[in-house]
């Protein structure tokens, strides 16, 4: 007798288990992102890009995954649904989400990396490529539409599979382009002589990263493998990594620390003092250290970008790896032709292929984390200077942000419509001290300029229960002092 299947629509799959799209994929706990949601997501996903002419049956479909603990299992019910589905997986292994991307993009195929990014692992989620890059906001309405059948024998009550994944061997050819992909752009030895301090943690980069470090002529010391997940937020240093950071420049020498989060799209770069520098301030130094003709970038990221002078054209956009793809597009369309994107975290985007010196530089329209280590070590020994003295070549513009953790996604879009309705007097009542407000941006959040030249910006989490806030000042210290001040407030507003 044929298998019965269940018809399931991917829009209550969403509200029946609270897995949602985020500002990256889709998002959820880890125990809500059963097999069962996870094989409908995938099917989906496939159903989507096949009725839009981007796959057909036969095609390989990327996989990847990064080291939390429910990775394995949401990667096993990715592949089955792929197999389903007529595809072929094709099983890169734990390797960071551009890695995945980058080889769906040389394949034109589709690709998919289970991630949760920087959050705790207690949460995860699946991130999406088309064959020409990331799905946007309005491929994932287009997925939210499609209704997919799930053999009823495929999962027990529980959502999990009945039957164990089939096992796929590693290709590691995947890893393998990746790390090509910068070895054959960057002249032979261009880091001949740099020393750089490899901070693993938990990173699925750390590996390939080290394979590009050392490709160029680095030296290259690792240090702070940990076994257990470690939620590093490139917008929120943890303050033990804060700590990390200063103990080993006391201890170790060294030019540059490197790192990433998690799954290795957003850099963590610290530099020969054991600071750490800020992802906004690392984009725009990539920026010019590739000579950009136009950069696009959040609303959240830092303006010195627009006060450096060193861009023809600048895009801001709001807050989120698809509103820079369709930005950067735009800029495209609009004749430039070094087009790049940055994100506040440091995610680092190219649209189009790069060429220097003969050699070529694919475009890879999704965070990246390795360019941006490598661009800005160059840029520091082409300027002459060690990498702490880099940031004096911007104007003295600070940013400090910070978030509360658990708190309500519903609740703090109330406190900023209160906030937005109560208009500039409200605003400066709450954060008194800075004046008057003499611009608000509702791009994304609230984004309140104040009469001193101080920011405050608030901004719920896209993929966490979490309240952000973001700020700017004229000096690092009083950034800071601002996002502390800020942030006491916020934490009366859960009372």
């Amino acid at each position: 007798m044929a298998d019965k299947n269940e018809v399931l629509s991917i829009a209550d799959l969403m509200a029946q288990s609270g897995v949602g799209f985020g500002t990256s994929g889709a998002r959820g706990l880890a125990t809500a992102m059963t097999e069962r949601v996870c094989y409908a997501y995938t099917m989906g996903f496939l159903q989507y890009l096949e009725k839009c002419g981007d796959i057909r049956p036969g095609d390989e479909v990327v996989v990847g995954g990064d080291f939390r603990p429910s990775t394995p299992r949401i990667m096993g019910a990715c592949m089955q649904a792929v197999r389903d589905m007529g595809y072929v997986p094709l099983n890169g292994g734990f390797i960071p989400s551009p890695a995945v991307a980058n080889e769906g993009l040389r394949k034109r195929v589709a690709s998919l990396m289970v991630t949760g990014s920087h959050i705790p692992d207690d949460r995860n989620g699946i991130k999406f490529n088309k064959p020409d890059g990331e799905v946007l906001k309005s491929d994932e309405a287009g997925i939210r539409e499609q209704q997919v059948q799930i053999p009823f024998s495929r999962f027990d009550e529980h959502g999990a599979c009945t039957e164990a994944a089939q096992p796929m061997e590693e290709d590691s050819s995947v890893a393998r382009h990746y790390v090509s992909r910068y070895l054959d752009f960057f002249p032979a030895n261009c880091l001949s002589g740099s020393r750089v301090l490899l901070y693993e943690h938990s990173s699925v980069a750390a590996e390939v990263t080290a394979k590009v470090l050392l490709g160029l002529g680095a030296e290259v010391q690792r240090i702070g493998h940990s076994e257990t997940f470690v939620p590093v937020d490139t917008e929120a240093v943890r303050p033990e990594d804060v700590s990390l950071a200063r103990r080993w420049a006391d201890e170790h020498e060294f030019d540059m620390i490197v790192s990433t989060d998690g799954d290795g799209d957003r850099p963590l770069i610290g530099d020969e003092q054991g600071g750490w520098l800020r992802g906004d301030v690392l984009g725009v130094l990539a920026a010019h250290y590739l000579g950009a003709d136009a950069v696009v970038t959040p609303v959240s990221s830092n303006s010195l970008l627009e006060l450096s002078d060193w861009f023809e054209r600048i895009v801001r956009t709001r807050i989120g790896s698809p509103y820079v793809i369709e930005g950067m597009q735009q800029a495209a369309e609009q004749g430039a032709q070094r087009v790049v994107g940055y994100e506040a975290n440091g995610g680092f985007l190219t649209f189009a292929d790069i060429e220097q010196d003969g050699r070529i530089l694919p475009a890879l329209p999704t965070r990246d984390a390795v360019l941006v280590a490598i661009a800005v070590l160059l840029l520091a020994r082409r300027q002459g200077t060690p990498v702490s003295q880099l940031p004096a070549l911007l104007p003295p513009r600070y940013t400090a942000s910070d978030r509360l953790k658990a708190f309500p996604t519903e609740l703090g879009r109330e406190r900023i419509r209160q906030l937005r309705e109560g208009g500039p007097d409200v605003m400066a009542e709450t954060f008194p001290g800075l004046g008057e407000v003499t611009d608000v941006d509702e791009t994304d959040g609230l984004r309140m300029l104040f009469s001193n030249g101080e920011v405050v910006h608030l901004r719920p989490s896209g993929n966490a229960p979490e309240l952000r806030c973001y700020n700017e000042a004229a000096s690092a210290q009083r950034a800071e002092e601002l996002n502390a001040q800020c942030l006491a407030v916020m934490e009366q507003w859960r009372e």
